[in-house]
């Protein structure tokens, strides 16, 4: 039995030991899918510490980085273990006249570590890019960012252009000066304050939860 608590490892940033026993277990047999789900949930612990806010945006970009560098190991196993399999999709993008991107980015890889199928759609997107992206993919949520207050009118046409789509989509909003408040003024389904509301919330619209 693996000697190394692969949980705790991610869930402490300890990158090395979080290598160090995905390898050992690898090496004993454990199957990827049980391996990764260790990985997932150690990245639940990190969530929530910064829901706390025992950690900030430097930890929660580091563990996705120790995630993302463990789950690379695993490699071909998860995809003949059928976890390739993804959770829901979801669509990213950060709107026209915007281009931040490092909470979207953010919000993208969590959202991988817990096993959805993400389409990033770019910053500064058109809200024609958003529309095709929904008809082309069919997600089952769209997801979009803004960091400045003079892009909320483009986020407010992007929502009302992606539901005018015909798609039955759940529309979340975020980023740094959204709120409960710009969510609703956007007739947005709903606001995440973090990547974690965005797990969750995402869970519950592609029925996941």
């Amino acid at each position: 039995m693996s000697k190394i608590d692969l949980v705790k490892a991610v869930t402490e940033l300890e990158e090395d030991l979080v290598i160090a026993g995905v390898k050992e277990q690898t090496a004993e047999g454990v199957s990827a899918i049980e391996i990764l789900g260790q990985l997932q949930a150690g990245m639940e612990g990190v969530g929530k510490l910064y829901e706390a806010g025992d950690y900030y945006l430097s930890e929660l970009i580091m563990s996705a980085e120790v995630f993302s560098n463990a789950a690379a190991l695993l490699g071909s196993a998860l995809d003949e273990g059928g976890a390739s399999k993804s959770v829901g999709t979801v669509i990213l993008g950060t709107v026209k006249d915007d281009i931040h991107d490092i909470g979207k980015n953010i919000v993208s890889t969590i959202l991988s570590c817990n096993g959805f199928k993400v389409v990033d759609i770019g910053v500064d997107a058109p809200i024609e890019t958003f529309v095709d992206a929904v008809k082309t993919h069919n997600p089952d949520v769209v997801g979009m960012f803004c960091l400045l207050t003079t892009a909320f009118d483009v986020m407010k046409e992007t929502v009302a252009a992606v539901k005018a789509s015909g798609s039955k989509a759940t529309v979340l909003v975020g980023g740094g000066p959204v709120d409960q408040n710009v969510a609703q003024w956007c007739s947005a389904d709903g606001y995440c304050k973090n990547a974690y509301d965005a797990v969750e919330m995402s869970k519950k619209a592609s029925g996941a939860n």
